[in-house]
């Protein structure tokens, strides 16, 4: 690894926010460790060549040619734009990929132009290309939503490997769903922490998706074939686990009339996720211990080690150090996983994401349904404004029973169990003082009937802001503007 490649990761570790800063040293993220399907390969297939990529910025020399001339060999399409004006909102749809030269724009526009970016698009993959002094401004666009990023001077290899993870991350992304800038910066944390084979520690409240979270690393860094199995260590009696995770010979107690496998080997060359970690007994923890330091288990009642190689994921809804200081979880177990820490959010701290796990999950249980707009804005409103206190399981159990008791074709409130909100209504309140009157007053009236339509046609576009915009006849950073003038004006926004 080159020294810019190494002090960027350092750079970029430390500027992650939350419990994901505490990233292990830069070697572990290298692009030796991506694994050699991703080195020196070019995409081939329809998904290479499906794919529209979008360069941002002025030509910058040789890091330019060889972006293109690598993206093409790569089967992409390429449109090149010198200015953020130049991307429509055609474009951006149209496109798997945007390359940012960030040298080619001062800061202050580059971040809010990029925010508004990600916020416009958010399954677009956006990636700075950025020179060695432009490092902290890669990190804080990595906190802003990027994907990824690209250090000039780069390799082919390194845009290959690039190439791969993000091919990798579309296969995966059926895992985990997410549209808010947090969820973003989590998978793109969860990308990076896939490619090194150091224990992954996931916490988060019940029912936030750590194991679809665990999923989306497997699929994102394992192999096609790779075994993924998971196991609830808060589901299985104490006796029983032992068995389960580590197997056992014939003979080895009673009622072992045949020779078992345990998890760690059935996973072996793919990944083991070891959920509810923080139930697990201290008898057990020793003995797991051992198995991580050493790579090797042995059967219950064997003598033979067996090697493993298996990427181990912890999950817990505990925290794990009260947990050590209560004398119920051993340290050194904990120290050794939590080597890369994730954490996910409640679903109440990403409400950009409730509508999107919605229709994804409404799919799923209703993949006979043709039409993708069975939620009704009332509905979608509701869900949004509900706090969520079993996160994405609440909100699957709760789309699955207004599917089977709806009241009609579409989904309302009162199928999910819900009220629908108060309306983002203000006409009856519109602060204008009685004192005004003539003009001033039409003026007023004609001014809050206004921000009311935009609020109306913002919602029967099921708060896609974009169509919005074309639909009042305004560019999408018009409509920014104007919904930020009406909260400054007191309106409250639940879109």
């Amino acid at each position: 690894m080159s020294t810019n490649q190494a002090t960027a990761n350092q750079v970029i570790n430390r500027r992650f926010a939350g419990r994901n800063d505490r990233l292990a040293d830069e070697h572990l993220f290298g692009d030796r460790l991506f694994g050699e399907k991703a080195l020196g390969q070019t995409l081939s297939g329809d998904k290479a060549h499906a794919r529209n990529v979008v360069i941002l910025g002025r030509s910058r020399d040789e890091t330019f040619n060889l972006l293109t001339t690598s993206l093409e060999r790569n089967g992409c399409k390429l449109m090149h734009c010198i200015e953020f004006g130049e991307l429509s909102a055609s474009l951006l749809a149209s496109a798997s990929m945007v390359f940012v030269f960030v040298s080619s724009f001062p800061s202050a526009g580059l971040f809010a132009r990029v925010g508004a970016m990600i916020a416009e698009a958010p399954a677009l993959s956006i990636i700075p290309v950025v020179e060695y002094a432009d490092q902290e401004k890669a990190a804080a666009l990595l906190e802003l939503g990027c994907v990824d990023y690209l250090l000039a001077p780069f390799s082919g290899a390194q845009l290959n490997a690039l190439l791969q993870r993000q091919e990798s991350a579309l296969a995966a992304e059926e895992s985990f769903v997410t549209r808010s800038r947090a969820g973003r910066r989590l998978l793109a944390m969860a990308q990076r922490v896939a490619l090194a084979s150091a224990p992954i520690l996931i916490t988060g409240e019940t029912g936030t998706g750590k194991e679809m979270m665990a999923r989306y690393i497997h699929r994102f860094s394992a192999a096609e074939d790779a075994p993924f199995i998971a196991v609830n260590c808060a589901a299985i009696p104490e006796q029983m686990l032992e068995s389960l995770l580590f197997g056992h010979e014939k003979g080895a107690f009673t009622g072992a009339t045949a020779a078992q496998p345990g998890k760690f080997e059935l996973a072996n060359g793919g990944t083991l996720l070891l959920d509810e970690i923080g139930e697990l007994p201290l008898g057990l923890q020793a003995k797991l211990l051992r198995v991580l330091q050493e790579q090797k288990v042995e059967r219950l009642g064997g003598h033979k080690e067996i090697p493993l190689n298996v990427r181990i994921i912890a999950a817990t809804n505990r925290d794990l150090q009260v947990e050590v200081a209560e004398g119920r979880f051993r340290s050194d177990l904990m120290f050794r996983l939590d080597v890369l820490p994730l954490h996910i959010s409640p679903l109440r701290e990403r409400k950009d994401d409730v509508l999107p796990l919605a229709n994804r999950l409404i799919r799923k249980h209703a993949p006979h349904e043709q039409r993708d707009d069975l939620l009704t804005q009332a509905a979608c409103d509701a869900l949004v404004a509900h706090n969520w206190p079993g996160n994405v399981r609440e909100l699957e159990n709760m789309l699955q029973r207004a599917l089977v008791l709806r009241n009609g074709l579409f989904i309302q409130p009162q199928d999910l169990g819900l009220s629908a909100p108060a309306v983002d209504t203000f006409q009856e309140n519109m602060p204008i003082s009685g004192e005004v009157s003539g003009k001033a007053a039409l003026r007023a009236s004609g001014k809050w009937a206004e921000y009311q339509h935009v609020i109306d046609t913002i919602r029967r576009f099921g708060g896609h802001k974009t169509k919005a915009a074309e639909s009042l006849g305004m560019t999408p950073r018009a409509l920014r503007y104007r919904l930020n003038a009406m909260r400054q004006d007191g309106v409250q926004l639940t879109f």
